[in-house]
Parts: structure tokens; sequence; C-alpha cells
């Protein structure tokens, strides 16, 4: 495993990059995963080494939305229970499923979410003073979350855009909300990937404590400057992300 100076200045760089872009949009395990297995990791121990980085950057931006009270205790179990259901069956089909699955399961949602910004970028980022729907009144949200699990358990990479199609589409969340809640339901489902990866002794450690430095000062500020951000600009950033996350999984 290389430990130079450059290999760890890339985690840790690419993990400040990654933090940004998870905490506003998605799609940053496509910087993550390349920077690790430029280390000598195979796909699939990289997968899970990424995990670690992943964790602890939605552990900071979710005490950051906290702290700005933009993360309502009383809408977090009800959205977290499916997800976390769906993050089980998903990290347990990563843990034996081929490596070849990754690539399609990527490119499908991020070229299905760049289509579904262009085609209905209300759906994704509903108008100010929208208000958001309990997951007890819309059962299609209780399905869709989990399906984000199940693909976030699976492969890391572009489930931020998959949480927020769940939470902004069917529930009407405003996208700091949405980011607000995308974090915890990460955090949940990427501790039981977590968990799965370190019982299979799939996780290098090292590197991915070097990573998650860099992702937990990322998001700890793109939580800073979502609080502050014109609703407007967070919505480009998402379409942005979505297109370049496109583009890397075509790429890839």
């Amino acid at each position: 495993m290389d430990y130079s100076v450059f290999t760890i200045s890339l985690l840790i760089g690419t993990g400040f990059i990654a933090g940004i872009i998870n905490t506003l949009a998605g799609g940053a395990s496509n910087l993550t995963l390349p920077a690790l297995m430029v280390m000598g990791m195979p796909a699939d121990i990289a997968n899970a080494t990424n995990r670690v980085g992943v964790f602890l950057q939605n552990v900071s931006a979710t005490l950051g939305f906290r702290k700005a009270k933009k993360l309502d205790n009383a809408d977090i179990l009800p959205v977290m229970i499916p997800s976390l259901l769906g993050g089980v069956v998903g990290a347990f089909v990563a843990s034996y499923a081929p490596e070849v699955w990754l690539k399609p399961l990527l490119l499908s949602a991020m070229i299905g979410m760049t289509l579904l910004m262009i085609i209905r970028p209300a759906l994704v980022a509903p108008p100010e003073g929208t208000v958001p729907f309990k997951v007890s009144q819309k059962p299609s949200a209780w399905v869709a979350l989990f399906v984000a699990g199940v693909y976030g358990g699976f492969v890391q990479a572009g489930v931020g855009f998959i949480l927020i199609a769940a939470l902004a589409g069917t529930l009407r969340y405003d996208l700091v909300r949405t980011n607000a809640l995308k974090m915890v339901c990460t955090l949940g489902f990427t501790a039981l990937a977590l968990g799965v990866f370190i019982w299979n002794d799939q996780i290098l450690w090292l590197p991915g404590l070097i990573l998650a430095s860099g992702t937990m000062l990322g998001s700890h500020l793109a939580v800073k400057f979502a609080l502050k951000a014109n609703p407007n600009h967070l919505k480009w950033f998402l379409f942005v992300m979505t297109v370049c996350g496109s583009v890397a999984a075509l790429m890839s």
C-alpha cells in the first residue's frame, strides 16, 4: 500500500472536496473511490474503506444541521426506518455480489437523476413555502426511502441523489432540510454497512481515516454554506453535480 506524501495529500484533498459535494448534493464517491484505488486497493476493498470517510462526514454534517435547527427530531425516525432496512439488504448484497454489478447500477442512478433534474427540476427542488408531508401520509415515500437504502448499502456513490429524490420528490422538503435528513439517513445505513464490512474484514482503516479527515472538514464548511446560500444556487449546484456524476460514471 502506497503511503507517500502524494497519496496522503490526494486522499485529504479529495476527501475535502467530497465532503462538500456529498453534503450539498451527492456522488462524490466517484472521486474518493478512484483515490483509494490509486493506493493499490481492489474495487471491493475501496468500496468498503470509503465508508469510513462517509460515516464521519455524515456525523459532522448532521451535528451542523442540528445545531442550526434545520433537522427536526420528529422527522428523523420515520425516514430512518425504511432507509435502514434497505441499507441492511444493500450491504449484504455488496459483500457477496460480483463487482461487475457496480458500474451499471451507478450509471443508471446518475443518468436517471440527471434526466429528472432536466425534465422535472421542481420535483427535487420544491418552491419556498411548500409544506412537507409526513411519511405516514405518503406510502410511496416509504418505498422510495427503502430503495435508496438498498442502493446506499450496496454502493455509496450517488446515494445522495437518490435520497434527495426520495425526500424532496415525495415528501417535498426544501433542499436545506432535505440535505439534513439525507445526511442522517446516510449516517444510519452507512453505519450498518460498516458493520457488515468490518465483519468481513474488508476495511483498511489508516487510509479510511486519512480520507475522513478531509471529508469531515468539507462537510463542516458545506453546512455553513447551505445555511446562507440562495435556494436557487443550491438547486443549480445539485444540477451541475448530477451532470458531473453522470459523466464520471460513463467514463469510469
